[in-house]
């Protein structure tokens, strides 16, 4: 199986309509506004231990904008990106990277489940909810996006597998940008591309330029076509690179260079849109002043609402995690409910 990574704005190709480019530049650029808030929140200690995103902007913004209204997202924890182009407010999104229960909860309507934090457990999850649309008869699809360290967990390939035989209609996006934590590609596996793992479960697997927002945003809205007619699922794999620490614990200064980071930051993918854009008269410096002020202001109100948000009680920690509560988790909730420890439950 022959591939070759899909590109169109480093080759100076502009296939898209102003609206979607424009859709696609406004979504990223917000990602990255947030992004940025969320690491100086953190430093504030106002903000949990936060994995950042930054130069994964095209390869989450493009997939999301993919996808229809009614179809649903399954991300991991680095998929902050993903979720804010889905529609989930920011302020539910701060409150989640605080812990809060009032986190979890995501709004009606979002079609997104929280952020798996364990690797790769939610990659099957996410083939049974892309069948349980199909039974239901909703027609959703579902996109579920992972990491290349990822793909070398089991449930990775049984997810794989099974969606395979099933034709369940599912995209799977692997954000490989090169490092699992602080282990190179090289080191985890020995195949070129990821996506050619795809033709070992029966699905098609194609790679794209992951910093290319028009490349990205392109086939996986063909990916997800295709779910929507029943042919099943795919692989796409988008080659990218996390410009920032893999968490803010991190210092990736311990094993990778700073020649390698500083070159692909040269192929930031918000610069390189841009850039396509202001080639074409769609964006300028005022525009993006304007853009910048806009979200400021999001942002200053977002993050008044979650700071405004009450204290959780304790009993919240075990009310959301089954649909009904079970005899051990009722009395829990209910010594927690009159401040005892738990273990005063038993």
């Amino acid at each position: 199986m022959k591939l070759k990574p899909v590109a169109y704005l480093s080759k100076g190709d502009f296939p898209l309509g102003e609206g979607e480019a424009l859709a696609l530049y406004r979504a990223m650029r917000r990602a990255r506004f947030f992004d940025e808030k969320a690491v100086t929140l953190q430093r504030q200690g106002r903000l949990g231990v936060y994995p950042p995103f930054t130069g994964q902007e095209a390869a989450q913004v493009g997939l999301a904008l993919a996808l229809g209204e009614g179809d649903w997202v399954v991300p991991s924890y680095r998929e902050s990106a993903l979720l804010l182009a889905r529609g989930l407010p920011i302020h539910t999104l701060l409150l989640y990277w605080r812990a809060h229960p009032a986190g979890w909860r995501f709004p009606e309507g979002v079609r997104a489940v929280n952020p798996y934090i364990p690797i790769a457990t939610q990659i099957p999850q996410a083939v049974g909810l892309a069948l349980a649309g199909r039974y239901r008869g909703e027609g959703w699809v579902v996109a579920v996006a992972i990491g290349d360290g990822g793909t070398s967990e089991g449930d990775f390939h049984e997810g794989l597998n099974f969606a395979a035989v099933f034709r369940a209609p599912v995209v799977f996006l692997v954000q490989n940008n090169g490092y699992a934590i602080s282990v190179p590609k090289e080191k985890q596996m020995r195949v070129d591309y990821i996506a050619r793992r795809a033709e070992g479960y029966g699905m098609p697997g194609v790679v794209v330029d992951g910093n290319d927002a028009a490349a990205v945003y392109l086939e996986a809205r063909k990916a997800v076509e295709r779910a929507r007619k029943g042919e099943g699922p795919t692989l796409l794999e988008a080659l990218t690179y996390r410009l920032a620490p893999h968490t803010t614990s991190d210092d990736p200064s311990r094993y990778r260079t700073r020649e390698e980071e500083e070159a692909w930051r040269a192929q930031d993918p918000i610069l390189r849109l841009r850039r396509a854009l202001e080639a074409r008269g769609l964006w300028d410096e005022g525009k993006e002043g304007e853009l910048l002020a806009e979200l400021e202001a999001e942002f200053t109100q977002e993050l008044a609402l979650a700071d405004a948000a009450p204290e959780p009680r304790p009993e919240e920690i075990v009310e959301h995690v089954y649909a009904e509560m079970g005899p051990d988790q009722r009395r829990a909730w209910e010594a927690l409910g009159r401040g005892l420890h738990l273990e005063e439950a038993w």
